[in-house]
């Protein structure tokens, strides 16, 4: 793990995010993905060299003692479509529970909960409820969606159905569409139901695919397995903010979104006795990993600390109480939080933004599809590659290179 100190001087949130453009042509945009989902093109950069392979070949460009960590979330139907009674559709994107908060007890639910979403037509439904029949297993239910408060551009929604026996997981799982990025300009299609989940995912929360790992088969994993590479999974529930770009002149004045994530206790234990060489599967992991650092900061400052006071902010990750701890101590001390509490689990949320002149405490590798121009995750790709992005970049464009969501991979080191 790198030990090396956080340095406040070096970070530049300030920069002109007019930095980070570069010209992406539609037609790299990948539609689609390739029927075998290992045989994308995979860019290795390392050492400031850059070559490519194939992607099924991974595992003999990973170092020795590698310790891969996955994010096992998996995509909800979290779009729903409504009709008014006048003809007019009313779009609901669903982003984060309300009540209950917890996505599992949330989709556990058998007549009403609540969700925190985004209103596409929204000057379209002023008041009422809007309801719509749902099939479920040859029955018929009655779904309803009532809007009850706005905070910015978010509102909260109850939704009922008057059928007992479903969960609001099997009644999104009905209603609901899979929200396949915006910048694939197509609707989602059957196709995309498997194509656009990671082989491992588990936990039902995101509203996006962690998109590096749609790259892993079964026999990847087993490939990774038989090379004596470790693996783990992390949960963190990707939000539509991933998609959201940096419209502010400075990285500084972008409001960086939230996500939710969860992490094992035997999680934190194995990250512990693999301190070698960390690689995260995808900016989300990344994202997980870097913020369990900076919460064993604050647990270190303040072990009593509330789950409040345990949510990593934007710039926390800049403050200099980050240079007095090295990332083993950090772990223990969630460890040490957990036992003390009896949890199994440490949840909590993260709005870190990774910009170019953050340390990473963590990882010391990544893989990583190519990103958006002006996006937050093309900031966190410059962070780690002390900035050279632009030379990674422009040899994927001129090596044609598929890019974003269904596109080819790469793996920094």
């Amino acid at each position: 793990m790198n030990k090396a100190p956080l340095s406040p001087s070096l970070v530049s949130p300030g920069n002109a995010i007019t930095d980070y453009d570069y010209l992406l042509p539609d037609e790299r945009i990948a539609k689609y993905p390739l029927q075998q989902r290992d045989s994308s093109k995979l860019l290795i950069y390392k050492r400031r060299e850059i070559k490519e392979d194939s992607f099924n070949r991974l595992p003999q460009y990973l170092p020795m003692k590698s310790f891969l960590v996955f994010n096992n979330t998996r995509v909800i139907q979290a779009r729903l479509l409504f009709r008014k009674a006048t003809g007019a559709q009313i779009e609901i994107f669903c982003l984060e529970p309300a009540d209950p908060t917890d996505y599992s007890l949330n989709f556990q639910q058998t007549k009403q909960c609540s969700w925190y979403c985004l209103v596409g037509n929204l000057k379209k439904w002023k008041e009422g409820v809007l309801k719509q029949i749902v099939r479920i297993n040859d029955e018929s239910i009655v779904f309803s969606a009532e809007r009850k408060t706005t905070n910015s551009d978010t509102h909260l929604i109850v939704f009922t159905w008057d059928h007992p026996s479903f969960t609001f997981a099997e009644v999104l799982e009905a209603a609901g569409q899979l929200p396949i990025p915006p910048y694939l300009h197509r609707a989602t299609e059957q196709s995309d139901l498997q194509n656009y989940q990671t082989v491992y995912s588990k936990i039902k929360g995101s509203v996006a695919a962690p998109t590096a790992g749609l790259h892993f088969t079964p026999e990847m994993l087993e490939a990774l397995k038989a090379n004596n590479i470790e693996t783990e999974e992390i949960t963190l529930h990707v939000g539509a903010g991933t998609f959201k770009p940096v419209k502010t002149e400075t990285v500084s004045d972008h409001t960086m979104h939230t996500e939710y994530f969860a992490v094992h206790r035997r999680t934190i234990v194995r990250l512990l006795e693999n301190p070698g060489y960390i690689i995260a599967v995808g900016t989300t992991s990344v994202r997980t990993l870097e913020s369990l650092y900076h919460v064993g900061v604050t647990l270190a400052e303040n072990p009593d600390a509330t789950a409040e006071e345990l949510v990593v902010k934007q710039w926390t990750a800049y403050e200099t109480k980050c240079t007095q701890l090295t990332p083993i101590e950090s772990l223990r001390q969630i460890l040490n939080y957990m036992d003390r509490r009896q949890l199994d689990q440490l949840i909590s949320a993260t709005q870190i933004m990774i910009v170019p002149g953050y340390t990473f405490r963590m990882i010391q590798g990544v893989i990583t599809n190519f990103h958006q121009p002006q996006s937050t995750l093309l900031l966190l790709v410059s962070a780690f590659v002390g900035g050279n992005w632009r030379a990674i970049y422009d040899y994927a464009l001129t090596h044609d290179f598929r890019f974003l969501s269904y596109g080819d991979c790469s793996l920094l080191l």
